[in-house]
């Protein structure tokens, strides 16, 4: 074997950290070495309140103990089973439970692991859809700015978040972006959907118009874009895009990978803004972030089609753990926590309590902007001249020195906590973020 002189069992170095400054990182560790409820315990003993749900999947709380029994028992019973032409139990039952909480004719589920594998297969569903339709010229997949859809070559080019993909060029031909309805100016400080920017999803008409609609397979765009800083839809945003993608024979995707259950107030986003999408995807919180997950739900005239065609085979697609057997059992699992513990209408409950805490942060220094939604909030601040992110990034190490867990995502600091909260831990969180703004002006 090879002396690699730095590799050590204890070293830090062969991890190669995604997302993460690693040099600041490795400088200055900060782990987590377990869980339980609505905190982490660092390595050093101490207890960090989960302000960011880990990373937006555990909205169940940690560990909890019917979801890992389920996991352990899975894993004595069943460790593995194919789902390329054999099946097991829990993968028709979860996907039957998922068929019926999700809205409308989206009664067809197909298994990933992770939300950006569910995005390219949304992505792959659509072409492969209007091929089998006789449309073969669509293939233009329209996102949006300032959207994430993981990190698949599709998700990334579709996605609309410029230092995502920078580094790698060109990854798609035949892509095109809608404008985010962010607009600080007419929107800030607004409670729930902002009044301003409905009218931009008329923008569909012109890149139709730009490209021919026999060209354009697919419009993909989060109910609420998370991961750019929570960026909420205007009221009629989204019921307008559903209306020109009806007109001119377009699907329509949502990628739910967040919004998905309850984080909002409701099963899926689509429920919440009484919008039908053809397309969900999900992932995260569908095991509550116990075991790598996602799905995309399928509507039925979508999967008739792929039915109709010649016997064999009928969508060339797939994954080694498509339908993982610890996986489906930690999704069971998790939706019975959901049901029994009746966390989306927790969620919904507290909403209000959020929101007002949320909003108790305007005015102090360098908040330029609040948002919320659901139990999810963004604390919108000044960029320090010439260093962006630097400031949340301060606010961030602020938080883990007193206690608590944030979501940094540029100039914008982003709280969704598990849907277990308490309001005394929604006031100690806004407490300790608080006490972070001003420490860190």
């Amino acid at each position: 074997m090879p002396d690699k002189g730095h590799t050590n069992v204890n070293s830090l170095e062969p991890y190669w950290m995604p997302f993460t400054n690693n040099r600041q990182f490795k400088s200055a560790p900060r782990m987590v070495v377990s869980a339980k409820d609505m905190h982490y315990v660092t390595d050093d003993g101490r207890k960090l309140l989960d302000g960011a749900s880990g990373m937006w999947c555990v909205n169940a709380g940690h560990c909890r103990d019917r979801i890992v029994e389920a996991i352990q028992q899975e894993a004595a019973t069943l460790d593995y089973a194919p789902s390329f032409q054999w099946g097991h139990p829990k993968a028709f039952e979860l996907s039957s439970r998922l068929a019926a909480l999700l809205p409308g004719n989206l009664d067809h589920v197909f298994f990933g692991n992770s939300g950006s594998e569910a995005v390219d297969t949304a992505l792959k569903i659509a072409l492969a859809y209007h091929r089998q339709n006789g449309e073969a010229t669509r293939t233009r997949l329209i996102g949006r700015e300032r959207g994430y859809h993981g990190v698949g070559i599709g998700g990334t080019a579709v996605g609309g978040i410029s230092s995502n993909r920078k580094q790698f060029g060109t990854l798609m031909a035949g892509i095109d972006h809608l404008p985010h309805t962010f607009n600080l100016a007419e929107n800030a400080y607004s409670r729930g959907q902002p009044a301003w920017g409905a009218h931009l999803a008329d923008d569909l008409e012109r890149l139709v118009a730009l490209h021919d609609a026999s060209t354009i397979a697919a419009v993909i765009v989060e109910p609420v874009a998370g991961s750019t800083g929570v960026l909420i839809p205007p009221p009629g945003y989204l019921n307008r895009l559903r209306e020109i993608c009806d007109r001119h024979g377009i699907l329509l995707i949502f990628d739910e990978v967040i919004t998905g259950f309850g984080r909002i107030g409701g099963a899926f986003a689509a429920d919440y803004f009484g919008v039908q999408p053809d397309m969900i995807t999900m992932a995260k919180g569908l095991t509550n972030g116990t075991v790598p997950m996602s799905a995309v739900g399928v509507s039925s005239s979508i999967y008739d089609t792929f039915m109709a065609g010649p016997a064999g085979i009928e969508l060339f697609h797939g994954y080694t753990y498509s339908g993982h057997p610890l996986a489906c059992a930690a999704g069971l699992a998790t939706l019975d926590v959901y049901e029994e513990d009746g966390l989306f209408e927790r969620a919904k409950s507290l909403a209000p309590k959020w929101e007002d805490a949320i909003h108790s942060l305007k005015g102090l220094p360098h908040v330029i902007d609040l948002r919320n939604i659901g139990l999810v909030g963004a604390v919108e601040l000044e960029p320090r001249d010439g260093a962006p992110g630097a400031r949340t990034f301060d606010v961030l190490m602020a938080c883990y020195e007193n206690g608590m867990m944030v979501r940094q995502t540029g100039d914008t600091i982003a709280l969704c906590p598990p849907l277990i909260i308490s309001e005394s831990q929604i006031d100690e969180m806004i407490t300790i973020l608080g006490d972070a703004i001003r420490a860190t002006a």
